[in-house]
């Protein structure tokens, strides 16, 4: 059982009993989090901001079922995964239905959503731009739980054992395992643009 004490879950459980201010308030200090991590499993702004809306939709939608079994970012981050992940499963059933979307190679990604996890050194800030699309192009080739994990990783404040709850509830070892062959697969491939070791820090 979680910490009732914490600020989210104090909020959630507000949100509970129907308390709409409070559950504007969650919307205001997550939504950029979980359009984060929506948008970089699915690499569609448009699409993103739709589930994004709709993560939130579920939260309202499934309010009277929550328990603090764990931290609310934990039960929120699934609902983002799980809903990103249908989205994924649909273009795989319907190819067809993408076939008009930007490559993302051509896609001008809004700043705002990635600023949380490319935040440029300064001693590298000419390399920036071309850091920056190759951080993306990198991450995008991940298998997805490595792309989540590390991405959550990145996010501040969700621990190992909050990733492997909102991976399906993998150990924590396996968690790890993830996290590493991601790191090794980003630093290969980041290695002639990137000598700060970012991504080697947890």
């Amino acid at each position: 059982m979680a910490d009732k004490n914490d600020p989210d879950i104090a909020l959630m459980l507000r949100v509970k009993e129907g308390d709409l201010s409070a559950y504007e308030a969650l919307v205001e200090k997550f939504k950029q989090p979980v359009m984060n991590l929506v948008y970089r499993l699915i690499h569609d702004i448009d699409e993103a901001e739709d589930i994004s809306q709709n993560v939130f939709v579920q939260v309202w939608k499934t309010r009277e079922r929550y328990e603090p079994n764990s931290k609310f970012t934990t039960w929120l981050f699934t609902i983002a995964r799980n809903l990103g992940l249908n989205e994924i499963r649909r273009r795989t059933r319907h190819p067809a239905d993408s076939l008009d979307e930007p490559h993302p190679e051509n896609d001008e990604q809004p700043r705002h959503v990635v600023e949380n996890f490319t935040s440029p050194v300064p001693a590298e800030a000419a390399l920036n731009d071309e850091l920056h699309a190759r951080v993306e192009e990198a991450i995008r080739d991940l298998p997805e739980k490595q792309r989540t994990a590390l991405l959550l990783c990145r996010q501040g404040g969700v621990s190992y054992e909050e990733i492997a709850e909102v991976l399906g509830g993998i150990s924590l070892t396996a968690v790890k395992s993830i996290i590493f062959r991601g790191r090794a697969v980003l630093k290969t491939r980041l290695k002639p643009y990137l000598k700060s070791g970012e991504w080697q820090k947890k």
